[in-house]
């Protein structure tokens, strides 16, 4: 762990608040996907309804990250995590009443906002913090990610017709409340530019090659990510006739992946390299992404899902430790760039397959993300080949 920056809390404190805040993340980018059933059955809408609700609350999520990258380079962490964490909770709430697909949507807005700045700023606050070790820092704070993204589908597989989807919900509100504690107890870092934001050296960040080229990458990666996590259960149910129950759990499942491989690149990214390591999960999405396409059985299927979510599990991270150690005096707004880009992948990506779905089906919607798998696999290549070329100094 770094050094305590000034005036700051310690970087323990810090970091289990960013993990805090990460792990409401997690929850934001995986219940849509995990009710999605049981609104189709309250409310009653279609696939290519539930396609715009992505879209809209991804479009959100976007809005925000544009803003939270100068926004911390100029103000500090904590006034923009804290408010965050409270729209989020807020969001939560609007689900657990919604009977119309407005309110759902209205929601789905709100729970961009919050989310969207929860994301880019945990991520660039662990980067600042952890300066000579941003990678496993940033692989740990996905694992934090990860058990959020499986606690709702988990509690849906487990408890839905025990406890009601109600119920469930206002344990995730309660659970949102958590990181708001912790982001108004503790000290921030000072922001890096307090006396004012230099416009011509962000400007040679944000026109730099490498920055660009990471963004490409999480353009696909996202829409890989967000596809999973959005559509993976209504794919399994409606497509290979897995009982919903067991849907969940399956995604319960991929998340669980995710986790692992992050866990596992955190202890061996130094030793084998973390673009490597990242290589080698894109070689492995690839193939379980096509599984998912073609499997002739549910069970091939399900096998395919969990391998999917071991393959995603170091790209975004690895990605995200390229641009901190590049562009280190402005990592909010580096961070803001690639993950904004990022985030315009994961809004066109599930829209598109829900598109397909209502015309076609799920079937046909998911050989998006097997192109997009081989897209990553190919700019993995070339970031590996760029960032050796130039290094990871800032221009």
């Amino acid at each position: 762990m770094s050094r305590e920056p000034s005036g700051a809390s310690s970087p323990a404190k810090l970091m289990a608040a960013a993990w805090a805040g990460m792990f409401v993340f997690g929850i934001v980018m995986a219940v849509l996907g995990a009710i999605l059933p049981s609104l189709f059955e309250r409310i009653g809408f279609g696939e290519a309804a539930a396609g715009t609700l992505f879209l809209t609350m991804n479009f959100a999520m976007l809005v925000m990250t544009l803003a939270f990258g100068p926004l911390v380079d100029r103000s500090g962490f904590k006034a923009l995590l804290a408010v965050c964490a409270l729209l989020v909770a807020g969001a939560f709430l609007l689900l657990v009443g919604a009977r119309t697909y407005g309110l759902v949507m209205a929601a789905a807005v709100v729970l961009g906002f919050g989310g969207g700045g929860l994301n880019g700023g945990t991520n660039a606050l662990t980067s600042d913090i952890n300066p000579e070790n941003r990678g496993a820092a940033l692989n740990l704070l996905g694992i934090a990610f990860g058990f959020g993204a499986l606690t709702i589908p988990f509690l849906i597989g487990a408890l839905l017709r025990s406890l009601g989807l109600r119920t469930i919900l206002l344990f995730a509100t309660a659970l949102s409340l958590v990181p708001l504690v912790l982001f108004v107890a503790f000290r921030f870092p000072r922001a890096k530019q307090a006396q004012g934001f230099p416009l011509r050296r962000a400007a040679r960040v944000v026109g730099h090659p490498l920055l660009w080229l990471c963004a490409l990458l999480l353009f696909f990666q996202s829409g890989n990510e967000f596809t999973a996590g959005g559509w993976l259960l209504t794919h399994l149910q409606k497509t290979y006739r897995v009982a919903p129950p067991a849907a969940a759990l399956v995604l319960a499942g991929y998340w669980a992946a995710v986790m692992a491989g992050r866990l596992l690149s955190a202890r061996l990214g130094k030793r084998v390299g973390g673009v490597s390591m990242a290589l080698s999960g894109a070689v492995l999405a690839l193939a379980a992404a096509a599984v998912l396409v073609l499997a002739p059985s549910g069970a091939l299927a399900m096998a395919g899902a969990v391998a999917l979510g071991l393959g995603f599990a170091t790209i975004y991270p690895t990605v995200l430790a390229v641009v901190g150690e590049s562009f280190p005096d402005f990592t909010g707004t580096a961070f803001s760039v690639v993950i904004s880009v990022g985030l315009a992948g994961g809004m066109v990506a599930p829209w598109v397959v829900g598109r397909i779905a209502q015309a076609s089906s799920l079937r046909q919607g998911f050989l998006v993300p097997v192109a997009n798998c081989a897209m990553v696999l190919v700019l993995l290549f070339f970031v590996r080949r760029v960032a050796k070329i130039r290094g990871p100094s800032e221009p």
